[in-house]
């Protein structure tokens, strides 16, 4: 089976540019003219880049020291199917130079245009690839067929990206991605495992068998102190049990700013699924230092209870306007990911649905059907498989409660937990044993030298509009997703 899906990616890589007519496109006859092969030689990295069929630049931007460069890819819809229809697909190069390594970033949402780097390019001073999840706008088919979004074709999308631009980055490659970008890193791996030379995937949930969700009750009932999780609990439920005057200043503002409910069903679910987001919210993105902000709800006004919950969970999270943007990765919960669920006992007689299935939040018009097989495939993968994979999670993130696990068969592989750390976690939080470990195994998968191994230091210096302290994968957004 392996080798037939290979087979067809193959031919994907062939003809993925070959439009539902069966006819070549713009993009092959633009490959084959005499100014592409002349491209193809240039030593200009642009011109390089777009000699690659099917790719087309969106625009450059300058920044000291890199060549940042926002492209479209032309991709086939359905990998298995090549000839049966493309779509264009968002990617970024910060180049850095052919001669070094090369980090593969993924956020497994939508394409910032902004240039970054993600800690692992900054460690090998590399170069950085950055891919558009398919099916986040605009890198979504038209019309969309929702059938072919799952990770498989999402790693098919990345396999092609590398194979075309390994040819002008031939050194080593690390993929990458914080929680749903080290999602898609470790699927990518577990379908191409002979892409990349390491994967580094942060915070990156592991739901196995998506009814049995009592790891993030375990974690609830643990993370921080007592009087941190009573304040947070109590404000929570103050919320629920004030709904009747909240849920008016929740109407007034939605018929203000024109928001609307009619995927979730009604401004009522809207309203208690984001009140059931708040302590998740909260622990994800903050921690105990900032725990004493949160307002006495006993003594609370109804002003601060509803701007307390909003500051942590957002208003806007399940309105349409808010959930339209995240379709495809709620379908994906739906169909292949899956979705925590936890208990919250200190709501009980006030929450009225619990918390609601990913299903809620796609469109009734796009057909869903769970696949429990999938993430049970790719648990075990990586347990007997793992070769130079580094897993780094944070104490107190909710998310790292249903995390990888490795088993006997791994090799050169690692799962790391930063202490205090939320779900912007990463090595350098990691106690310095670990962090250690964790940068020199990072430099040396991207082949760099041996005494900068052995130095197990970083090779690029801290820019601080580049290297932001929250990684863009895990930025705070409201919404309870990865």
């Amino acid at each position: 089976m392996r080798k037939s899906l290979r087979g067809l990616v193959s031919l994907a890589v062939l003809i993925g540019t070959v439009g539902t007519t069966g006819v070549a496109t713009a993009a092959d006859t633009e490959a084959n003219s005499p100014t592409a092969v002349a491209d193809s030689q240039s030593t200009d990295i642009k011109d390089r880049i777009l000699a690659i069929p099917g790719m087309s630049l969106i625009e450059e931007k300058p920044y000291a020291g890199y060549r940042y460069f926002v492209l479209d890819y032309v991709q086939p819809i359905d990998h298995k199917r090549p000839w049966a229809g493309t779509f264009k697909q968002r990617l970024s190069v910060l180049h850095k130079d052919t001669d070094r390594p090369t980090v593969f970033r993924t956020s497994g949402y939508g394409l910032s245009t902004t240039p970054s780097r993600a800690e692992p390019t900054r460690i090998i001073d590399g170069n950085q690839i950055s891919m558009e999840y398919r099916f986040f706008t605009p890198s979504r088919p038209q019309p969309a067929d929702w059938s072919k979004l799952d990770i498989w074709q999402a790693a098919s999308d990345q396999h092609r990206i590398f194979a075309a631009l390994k040819k002008i980055y031939g050194k080593n490659w690390l993929s990458t991605g914080g929680s749903k970008g080290g999602m898609t890193a470790t699927y990518y791996e577990r379908f191409y495992p002979r892409d990349m030379d390491g994967v580094v995937a942060y915070v990156a949930p592991n739901d196995v068998v998506n009814k049995e969700d009592s790891a993030y009750d375990r974690f609830f009932e643990n993370v921080g102190t007592k009087d941190c999780r009573d304040r947070l609990n109590n404000m929570q439920r103050e919320a629920l049990v004030r709904r009747e005057p909240l849920q008016k200043k929740y109407k007034e503002w939605a018929e203000a700013e024109g928001a609307t409910f009619n995927t979730v069903g009604s401004l009522d679910k809207a309203y208690e699924a984001v009140v059931l987001d708040f302590v998740w919210g909260f622990w994800q993105y903050y921690g105990e230092d900032v725990c004493a902000e949160i307002p006495d709800a006993a003594t609370a006004s109804d002003d601060t209870v509803y701007g307390t919950i909003d500051a942590y969970s957002g208003w806007a999270a399940y309105t349409d306007q808010g959930l339209e943007y995240y379709t495809p990765y709620y379908y994906q919960a739906a169909t292949q990911l899956g979705s925590p669920s936890i208990k919250q006992p200190h709501l009980a007689g006030l929450s009225r649905y619990g918390y609601q299935p990913a299903s809620s939040f796609v469109p009734k018009s796009i057909p869903m059907k769970f696949q429990p097989q999938v993430m049970r495939d790719v648990d075990n993968w990586v347990r007997r498989n793992a070769n130079k994979m580094l897993f780094v999670y944070g104490q107190n993130d909710p998310w790292g409660a249903e995390p990888f696990h490795l088993g006997k068969g791994t090799r050169d592989s690692y799962v790391y937990t930063a202490p205090g750390a939320n779900h912007g976690a990463n090595v350098a939080g990691l106690v310095e044993a670990e962090r250690e470990n964790a940068t020199a195994r990072i430099l040396a998968w991207a082949g760099v030298s041996a005494p900068a191994v052995q130095a197990a230091q970083p090779l690029a210096r801290f820019d601080a509009r580049l290297d932001k302290a929250v990684d863009e994968d895990v930025t705070r957004e409201h919404g309870l997703r990865p």
